[in-house]
């Protein structure tokens, strides 16, 4: 509870309800206008207009957004992305690949070619990260789901 005093003497409380989002989440459960609106998105039609005609995808939603617990220690869970189309520096290097600490938000800026296997990159990573912060136990990437399989497995093998 946090207490407020005014210049006037005023006082003003405020408290805090621990369990506010799992009371929203219990409501958004029981509320039937949400479920309908997620029932009709099930499958999504887009139209997309390309060079020589109008395509249509068929795809199916990809579900609420799940929100990303926060870690409890530095360097335990991480984030990577790739930022490619830069020129080529004296070392070949034409992209960096950025991995982020969740937890305090410090990254390392590694420069990389984009024509790196995973391997490299697993070897790299462990060159880089895991020698000064130790091995993650989660990353958090938006590559596809076979990208971070390999890179796992690259890992293990670094």
């Amino acid at each position: 509870e946090l207490y407020v005093r005014g210049q006037h003497g005023y006082w003003a409380s405020l408290r805090v309800e621990p369990d506010l989002i799992s009371r929203i989440k219990k409501t958004q459960k029981e509320d039937s206008e949400i479920w309908t609106i997620i029932k009709n998105l099930d499958e999504q039609t887009e139209f997309r207009l390309d060079e020589d005609d109008v395509k249509i995808e068929h795809q199916r939603a990809s579900g609420l957004l799940q929100p990303l617990d926060i870690p409890v220690w530095k360097w335990d869970e991480i984030s990577m992305d790739f930022v490619i189309g830069l020129p080529r520096t004296q070392r070949r290097h034409d992209a960096i690949w950025v991995v982020v600490d969740r937890l305090t938000k410090s990254a390392h800026f590694l420069p990389i070619r984009k024509d790196y296997s995973v391997s490299k990159l697993a070897d790299t990573f462990q060159q880089e990260i895991v020698r000064l912060h130790g091995t993650s136990s989660a990353i958090v990437s938006d590559r596809d789901p076979r990208f971070a399989s390999r890179f796992w497995k690259g890992l293990q093998k670094a």
